[in-house]
């Protein structure tokens, strides 16, 4: 008998949490660089080629995190009610997304979430291949922006905004402060940076 398509693919995406979480766990503790692929294939009780199956990368077992918000800007300028300016899709969605203290605006104080952006931030490895994945997102949402050098200026401009605004929230939480002390401020900044873009 066949194993059923949807048994055998949640089956594979438990491995690749698990293989993650295991992966994540090491880094936290003993810094990202001191970590060896063979360290997270025994932590997690696979071989090191069934790693590499699930993880390309020794900066994918982090940064996989991201994934679900690969896209995302240009998901929301697509789906868009009619008569929305692109950007203020964007804006209400950043915002949306600081009252939820969702942890990519930076807003989050979970110390898992603190400790893993310290993680990705402070590791030139992990920093750099994220800037690969804001690239792509900005392609991505010059592309749903229209054509030429203005979509191209409008997304860059846009993201940098959301990344420098997740960098600064951030810091406040690492220096000790709660994102809720930290939300108006949070908002403020993000109205006014919005703002400039009009």
């Amino acid at each position: 008998m066949s194993e059923p398509t949807g048994l055998r693919a949640r089956k594979k995406e438990r491995t690749r949490d698990a293989i993650a979480d295991a992966a994540v766990s090491l880094f936290l503790e003993h810094g990202f660089d001191r970590v060896s692929v063979n360290d997270i294939a025994a932590a997690a009780e696979i071989s090191k080629p069934t790693l590499f199956r699930y993880f390309p990368t020794k900066e994918d077992l982090v940064l996989h995190r991201f994934a679900d918000h690969q896209g995302e800007a240009a998901r929301v300028v697509h789906g868009r009610a009619s008569g929305i300016k692109p950007v203020t899709a964007l804006r209400r969605h950043f915002r949306a997304a600081l009252d939820r203290f969702d942890p990519v605006t930076g807003l989050n104080d979970h110390p898992q979430v603190v400790a893993f952006h310290r993680l990705v931030f402070t590791t030139p490895s992990l920093a750099g291949r994220l800037t690969r994945y804001q690239l792509e997102d900005e392609e991505a949402l010059a592309d749903a922006l229209g054509e030429g050098i203005q979509a191209r200026l409008r997304a860059a401009q846009v993201l940098a905004i959301q990344r420098v605004l997740a960098r600064a929230n951030w810091q406040k939480i690492a220096d000790g402060r709660t994102a809720r002390d930290v939300h108006p401020e949070a908002v403020a900044d993000a109205d006014q940076a919005f703002n400039q873009l009009r």
